[in-house]
C-alpha cells in the first residue's frame, strides 16, 4: 500500500514543482537514479510504467526509496487501465498518471484515496477528469499545446491545477514560461535526465540538474 496519503502527494507535488519521470529495465539504475534526485532536493518522482515486468522493478525501487530516501514519493506513469493501477498501488504506488483518461482509474483510485492524474487535452475532458476527483490533470504532451494553452485554461478555470509533461527544458527561461502561465508543477524525462549521464552513472551531476531545476522554480513563483 503507498506510503504517502492523498493530501501529502498533492502538496509536496505543489511544494516541489518538478516531477521526474524515468524507466529503466534495471532496478539499481532506477534506484541511482531516485537518490540522485532525491539528493538533488526532488521529492516526488514518476516510474513510467514501460518494458516486460516493469511491476516487478517498481516494486523494488519502492522498497529502496522505503530504506534510503523516506521523503521520496514514488508513483507510476503511462497507466491505462484499471487492474494496472490497482495492482502500482498494492505494490506502494502514492499516486497514478496516465497519457489519457480513463473514468475506470478514477474509481479505482478515488477508493484509495490515490491521486490520479490523467492526460486531458481539452477543457472539457479536463472537467470531466475534475468531476471523477481528478484533483490534478496533465497536459502532455506540453510542446504541443505550449503554455500559452494552459493560461488561457487557468484564466476562466482558476481552480484548475495542471502538470506539463513534456516540451520543459531543466532551464530558467524554460520553468520560468511554464510556471508564469499558471502550472501545478512540470515533469522533465530526458531532458532533466540525459542518457549519456544515465550511461556514465555521473549521479552526482544529475542531482545538480535537479537542486538548479527547484531553483529556477522558486525564482519562477
Amino acid at each position: 500500500m503507498p506510503r504517502f496519503d492523498k493530501l501529502a502527494v498533492l502538496l509536496k507535488m505543489k511544494e516541489t514543482g518538478i516531477v521526474p519521470v524515468f524507466y529503466h529495465k534495471d532496478a539499481r539504475i532506477v534506484n541511482n537514479v531516485i537518490k540522485a534526485c532525491y539528493d538533488g532536493g526532488i521529492r516526488v518522482f514518476e516510474f513510467t510504467n514501460r518494458g516486460d515486468f516493469a511491476h516487478q522493478v517498481f516494486a523494488e525501487c519502492e522498497k529502496f526509496a522505503a530504506e534510503n530516501c523516506p521523503e521520496m514519493i514514488l508513483g507510476v506513469g503511462s497507466v491505462v487501465d484499471a487492474p494496472t493501477a490497482s495492482l502500482y498501488m498494492q505494490l506502494g504506488a502514492s499516486f497514478i498518471v496516465g497519457p489519457l483518461f480513463n473514468p475506470d482509474i478514477a474509481v479505482v483510485c478515488n477508493r484509495r484515496l490515490v491521486p490520479y492524474c490523467p492526460g486531458c487535452g481539452t477543457i472539457s475532458e479536463i472537467g470531466k477528469a475534475q468531476e471523477c476527483g481528478c484533483d490534478v490533470t496533465k497536459v502532455f504532451p506540453g510542446e504541443v499545446y505550449g503554455s500559452t494553452f494552459v493560461k488561457n485554461l487557468v484564466a476562466p478555470c482558476p481552480w484548475t491545477k495542471v502538470m506539463v509533461t513534456g516540451g520543459v527544458s531543466p532551464t530558467e527561461d524554460s520553468i520560468k514560461e511554464w510556471f508564469k502561465s499558471g502550472v501545478f508543477c512540470v515533469g522533465m524525462g530526458s531532458k532533466l535526465l540525459p542518457k549519456d549521464l544515465i550511461h556514465k552513472e555521473d549521479w552526482n551531476r544529475i542531482a545538480e540538474i535537479c537542486r538548479d531545476c527547484l531553483h529556477y522554480v522558486s525564482l519562477a513563483r
